[in-house]
C-alpha cells in the first residue's frame, strides 16, 4: 500500500545513502593523503562518478528503494547489506586493478569501513526516528475492516503487520452487509458512519465470491459518507486458493504465485547461471574433461560424453549431456540407474558417487537449456509415464530443469521405484517454483556442494 510516508521514506533513504557514500569516499581520500599515500588526482571526478553509478546499480539490483522493500524494516536491512557487499566487490575490485596497490588497499579499507558503519548507524537512527514520529504524529494512513469473516480476519492480520499504516481495527462483526432485497442493512450503515467519524481514510471489506454483487450498494454508501472502500475478494471457500493480478485493467485469477514470471527475477537467475557456469567451465571442466576422458576411454569403448533426450521447460525436449558412466547398452534411454547396476563402469561409479558425471550439464546451462538450480530433467518416457499418475507432475515443467534442485538437497535423488517418491519430488519442485528467490538458489548450491563433499547415499 503506497502512502505519502513511504514515498518520502524512499526519497530520504536514497538521498541519505548517496550523501553517506560520497562523504565516506572523500574522507578516505583525505585520510590517505594525510598518512602519506597521495591520491591520483587526474581521475578523481571519474572515480567518484563511477562510485555513485555502481551504487545506484547495486541498490537497484536488490530493489533497495522500491515500494516493496521500504514497507518492511527487515527488507531494508537485507537489501542494504546485499547492495553494500556487491558494491564492495565491483568498485573495490576496480580500485585494486586501476590504482597503486598501497593506496588502493588503504582507500578500500577506510572507505568501506566508514560506509558500512554509516549505513548501519543511519538505519538504526532512521528506525528510532520512525518510531518516535509514529508515536507522536499521525504520519500513517488510518484504515479499518468491515465485518469479521475468515477473509477479514486474515486481512486484519496482514494490516496489523504493516508499519506504514495505522490499523484502526474492526468497525463491526456483522458479515451480512446487504439484505436479500439489495438494500444496505443497519449494521453496514453504522460501520461506514463510524469510519467517517473516527477519521478512517480507507475501509476494507472482505466479500466471498457469492456476495460480489453487493459491491455497488456498499460503494455508493461509502462514497456518500466520504469514505474510500476497498473490496478484497475472499476465495477461501473455493476448492483452490487463487492469486489475483491484473491484465490491462482486467482481474486475472491464478492458482499459484510464480516469482520467476517477473522478468527481473528471470534476468537475475539467468545472470547467475551464465556467470557460475562460465567459472566452472573455465576453472574446472577445462582440466577435468581430458582427465576423465582418458579413464572413460581406457575402461569402456565409446564416446566420452553421453547425451540423452530429456524433458525441458514447457515440456520441450532437449539433449542433456553427461560424462558417460556406463558401458554402451540398449536400455540407457528406458531404465534408470540402480544400486550396483552392472552397466556402470568403475570410473563411472566414482563419477556418479561424486556427481562428476553431471559437469557437462554446465554447457547445457550456458546454452540456455538448463539452469543451475531447478527440477531435475527426466527422460521423455518418464515424463509421459508420470504425467498420467501424478496430477501436478507437469507443473514442474514450467521451469527450466536444473543441475541440482530443492528436491535433491532434501534427499529425493536417484532412482524412484515408487510413485510416492516421485510425488514427493514433484511437491518439492512445485514448492521451489512458488518460493523462488536468488538467495534460495545460493542456499541450494551451497547445500549441494556440502552434500557432494560428504557423499550421498542415493548417488549411485
Amino acid at each position: 500500500m503506497q502512502t505519502r510516508y513511504l514515498y518520502l521514506l524512499r526519497i530520504v533513504l536514497g538521498l541519505s545513502d548517496l550523501a553517506l557514500l560520497n562523504l565516506c569516499y572523500y574522507t578516505s581520500l583525505l585520510y590517505a593523503r594525510y598518512t602519506g599515500h597521495p591520491a591520483i588526482e587526474g581521475a578523481l571526478i571519474y572515480r567518484i562518478l563511477l562510485c555513485n553509478f555502481i551504487w545506484l546499480l547495486c541498490s537497484g539490483f536488490f530493489r533497495l528503494y522500491s515500494i516493496n522493500t521500504v514497507h518492511s524494516t527487515e527488507a531494508i536491512y537485507r537489501a542494504t547489506w546485499r547492495a553494500a557487499v556487491l558494491h564492495l566487490f565491483v568498485f573495490g575490485g576496480f580500485l585494486m586493478i586501476n590504482q597503486q596497490a598501497a593506496f588502493s588497499g588503504l582507500l578500500i579499507t577506510i572507505f568501506y569501513t566508514g560506509f558500512l558503519t554509516s549505513l548501519v548507524m543511519s538505519r538504526f537512527t532512521g528506525t528510532a526516528i520512525e518510531m518516535l514520529m509514529m508515536r507522536h504524529f499521525a504520519i500513517r494512513k488510518k484504515v479499518a475492516v468491515m465485518g469479521k469473516n475468515s477473509g477479514a480476519l486474515r486481512l486484519a492480520s496482514y494490516l496489523e503487520g504493516q508499519n506504514n499504516i495505522h490499523f484502526h481495527g474492526f468497525l463491526g462483526e456483522e458479515n451480512i452487509l446487504v439484505d436479500a432485497n439489495g438494500e444496505l442493512n443497519a449494521s453496514a450503515m453504522e460501520q461506514l458512519v463510524l469510519a467517517a467519524s473516527t477519521g478512517v481514510e480507507e475501509v476494507f471489506v472482505s466479500l466471498p465470491y457469492g456476495q460480489m454483487g453487493d459491491v455497488p450498494v456498499l460503494m455508493r454508501e461509502a462514497e456518500r459518507q466520504c469514505v474510500r472502500l476497498k473490496v478484497v475478494p475472499d476465495m477461501s471457500s473455493a476448492a483452490t486458493s487463487f492469486k489475483l493480478s491484473y491484465l490491462g485493467g482486467f482481474p486475472v485469477l491464478s492458482v499459484r504465485t510464480e516469482p520467476l514470471e517477473e522478468i527481473s527475477s528471470r534476468v537475475k537467475k539467468r545472470l547467475f547461471d551464465v556467470v557460475f557456469s562460465i567459472l566452472v567451465i573455465v576453472f574446472i571442466i577445462s582440466w577435468l574433461y581430458p582427465l576423465l576422458a582418458l579413464f572413460i576411454k581406457l575402461q569402456s569403448p565409446g564416446p566420452v560424453l553421453f547425451r540423452q533426450l530429456r524433458s525441458g521447460r514447457d515440456n520441450k525436449p532437449f539433449w542433456c549431456y553427461k560424462f558417460r558412466s556406463m558401458h554402451l547398452n540398449a536400455d540407457s534411454d528406458r531404465q534408470q540407474a540402480q544400486r550396483n547396476d552392472p552397466r556402470v563402469t568403475p570410473i563411472g561409479r566414482f563419477m556418479r558417487r561424486t556427481s562428476l558425471d553431471e559437469f557437462p550439464q554446465f554447457f547445457n546451462v550456458l546454452f540456455g537449456n538448463m539452469s543451475i538450480v531447478g527440477p531435475r530433467p527426466h527422460m521423455v518416457n518418464q515424463t509421459e509415464q508420470y504425467r498420467g499418475l501424478i496430477d501436478q507432475y507437469m507443473v514442474r515443467q514450467f521451469l527450466k530443469p536444473g543441475i541440482t534442485g530443492w528436491a535433491q538437497v532434501n534427499g529425493l535423488r536417484g532412482e524412484t521405484k515408487e510413485v510416492k517418491l516421485m510425488r514427493k519430488r514433484v511437491e518439492h519442485d512445485i514448492w521451489y517454483m512458488e518460493n523462488w528467490s536468488a538467495m534460495l538458489d545460493v542456499r541450494i548450491v551451497f547445500i549441494t556442494i556440502i552434500s557432494v563433499l560428504k557423499g550421498e547415499e542415493n548417488a549411485f
